[in-house]
């Protein structure tokens, strides 16, 4: 009888099931289950919170990503909000030509009905606007997946005057690209750093032949092994 009594305690306590696993052990996986899956859904809400109507997520008027820049807002209806890179990671820079004047460039980006934009527009002496938020997905590249991954950058000037593609233009734009290759892990080479023309889907030919690839990819390794003061 006592021997059957310990054996019955010792089981009311803390039996074996017949896989050998624990009522308590069941529990503990239980709870640890659930605490995980807590904790991946308030990571989600954390990334996803200001996305609920009449929520906006907070941001600073005119602050630009890239310090050389001057901040000029492009109009709402040509990019769309995001965080990037923690909903969708950046892995390309995408090279536009504006085709026209950098002014045009700047004023059709401003023009809701447009429905295009890109993050920055380089002018032929260097100076650089951001009229996008590297973090938002600009409407540039034709191609809602790239859109999501890319940065863009618009360069003054047309495809078949190589005299547009200026020293100070290309020594400029390097800087820019090598800032955002080293803020989100780029690889510096021609799979990643890409023209218009290359985008999956695209009908237009930007960059152009006349774009100095080698050139500009010599700039953007040399910008990126020397990175400007903080």
């Amino acid at each position: 009888m006592g021997t059957k009594g310990t054996a019955g305690a010792k089981g009311s306590a803390g039996a074996k099931s017949g896989s050998g696993v624990s009522r308590r052990g069941l529990l503990i996986g239980a709870a640890a289950t659930a605490v995980g899956t807590a904790v991946l859904a308030r990571e989600k809400l954390e990334r996803a919170w200001w996305r609920l109507p009449g929520v906006d997520k907070p941001r600073t008027p005119g602050a630009v990503d890239y310090a050389r820049a001057e901040w000029i807002a492009a109009s709402p209806a040509n990019w769309r909000q995001a965080d990037r890179p923690a909903d969708y990671p950046i892995d390309r820079v995408v090279i536009h030509v504006t085709q026209g004047s950098y002014r045009g460039a700047v004023k059709v980006f401003q023009d809701p009905g447009h429905q295009a934009a890109a993050h920055y527009v380089v002018r032929k002496d260097g100076h650089v606007a951001q009229m996008i938020r590297e973090l938002d997905v600009a409407f540039h590249a034709g191609n809602r997946s790239y859109n999501e991954r890319s940065v863009g950058i618009e360069h003054e000037g047309f495809v078949d005057r190589p005299q547009d593609f200026t020293a100070a233009m290309y020594a400029s734009s390097a800087r820019l690209t090598a800032e955002i290759c080293g803020r989100y892990g780029i690889p510096v080479d021609r799979e990643h750093i890409v023209g218009h023309v290359e985008v999956p889907g695209t009908d237009h030919t930007d960059p152009g032949k006349h774009w100095d690839w080698d050139r500009y990819l010599k700039l953007v390794r040399a910008a990126d092994a020397h990175p400007p003061a903080a």
